[in-house]
């Protein structure tokens, strides 16, 4: 999903406040009632659900909170309330359809403006599926950052979101243009993430921020969807990884790394990452270090899922590529579990298609995650990696009012997260269904 396109004029400079409401907040006192409540906090659930929303925030939660006499009700019955959901590892303006041949002459086609048009789409969609702060890991054509800045304007409804502009990688790497004849496209550089040697990606990491990246995205290993990289293969250097992380925290950025290898994820994990995305070949040892550093684990289970689930349409060396890593990922996790990392929440949609992103919920449980704790890496740990837990990520007052309503008891039922009938963004009701 890492695809370059010219460079575009949608892109915005500066970024907007992440905690701007949307333009159709709820200004008047609200009370959200549902039969549970899941806080994000303590992990588990209490009887009833009450919380009360006013000016787009969290005033009180719990049976004991004072409810207005002139408040909104809105009674959801026999429901759990959550926070809302939160995706660390999104690529929001794509989407694949399963049929790479397809997807990749389309993309080729769009340009910069009308991929935004898809990506609003989406965002639009991934908010719908209770989805109410993402980080989205990697996107062409600054389009990711001309999105958050739209949302944050009220201009298009949408998440909550944590863009990265163009993930930082070596040239040929998972990160870089797919092999075209150099003679036909121009090689990517810099500024579009593709660097060598520590200064250039240094200037890689300053480019991305420049234009309004809240976070880096590396590629410290091969990926899937890249026909040119073996898939375990370290492909930045220690000397380059130092000067990536150590210029993006400088910068008060955290860095994502991409990695499916153990050797590139564990010298991501020693220059100071602040997560690995996929980790699909992880050792123990690897964990062990991470869980020492304070290093999350984003295990993206749905995009292992879904290309396992299509690798006879992809190109045969992704297919092989993709039946690996889904093959691996499962006895990863159970690993993971055992050693304690932390883990927090992520499927890598774009690969599968948006909005359908709470099924990771499912197979997290499948690889022996209790329900509780799955639940807490989609709120409570995710907001802490993305560094967004001030505000959002919780029930408790003086939060962000982002709530999210699933049908019965959550922890009996993970697969209710699939099916949300009331999502609130920043106090603004954007779901009700029956």
């Amino acid at each position: 999903m890492m695809t370059t396109k010219l460079p575009a004029l949608i892109a915005t400079a500066a970024a907007l406040a992440l905690t701007t409401p949307p333009a159709m907040a709820v200004e008047a006192a609200t009370v959200i009632k549902a039969r549970h409540l899941f806080d994000g906090v303590s992990g588990r659930l209490t009887d009833p659900g009450l919380v009360v929303v006013a000016g787009g925030r969290i005033v009180a939660v719990g049976p004991a909170a004072v409810v207005p006499a002139d408040a909104r009700v809105i009674d959801l019955g026999d429901a759990t309330l959550l926070p809302g959901f939160i995706d660390a590892h999104v690529h929001i303006t794509d989407e694949s359809s399963g049929n790479s041949y397809r997807d990749f002459y389309e993309d080729m086609l769009r340009l910069p403006a009308e991929q935004a048009y898809y990506a609003e789409k989406y965002a639009h969609a991934t908010l719908a599926a209770g989805f109410t702060t993402v980080r989205v890991v990697g996107a062409g054509d600054w389009v990711d950052i001309a999105l958050r800045n739209a949302v944050n304007a009220g201009l298009v409804p949408g998440p909550r979101i944590l863009a990265a502009a163009h993930a930082i990688g070596s040239p040929g790497g998972h990160c870089d243009q797919p092999p075209f004849p150099p003679e036909r496209v121009k090689p990517a550089g810099p500024i579009d993430g593709v660097c060598s040697g520590p200064e250039s990606c240094r200037e890689a990491v300053r480019d991305q921020m420049k234009w309004g990246a809240d976070v880096i995205k590396i590629c410290a290993s091969g990926g899937v969807f890249s026909e040119s990289d073996p898939l375990k293969v370290p492909q930045l250097t220690p000397a380059e990884l130092e000067a990536i992380v150590g210029e993006a925290h400088r910068w008060g950025r955290k860095v994502a790394a991409h990695s499916h290898g153990d050797e590139a994820a564990r010298l991501a994990v020693e220059a100071g990452v602040d997560s690995i995305e996929h980790g699909t070949f992880l050792t123990a040892d690897t964990l062990r270090l991470m869980k020492q550093k304070g290093t999350y684990l984003v295990p993206t289970r749905l995009a292992a899922w879904w290309s396992g689930q299509h690798a006879d349409s992809y190109p045969p060396p992704i297919a092989k590529k993709a039946r690996a890593a889904t093959a691996a990922g499962a006895e990863m996790m159970r690993t993971a579990l055992k050693v304690g990392v932390p883990i927090a929440f992520g499927t890598d949609s774009g690969v599968s298609p948006h909005g359908m992103n709470a099924k990771e919920f499912s197979l997290l449980v499948a690889d022996g995650m209790a329900p509780a704790t799955a639940l807490l890496a989609a709120t409570r740990e995710a907001a802490r990696l993305l560094g967004v837990d001030a505000e959002t990520g919780s029930l408790e007052a003086g939060k962000a009012a982002d709530l999210v309503a699933v049908p019965g008891n959550v922890l009996d039922d993970i697969g209710a997260t699939e099916h949300p009938t009331f999502v609130m963004a920043r106090g603004a009701v954007v779901v009700t269904r029956p």
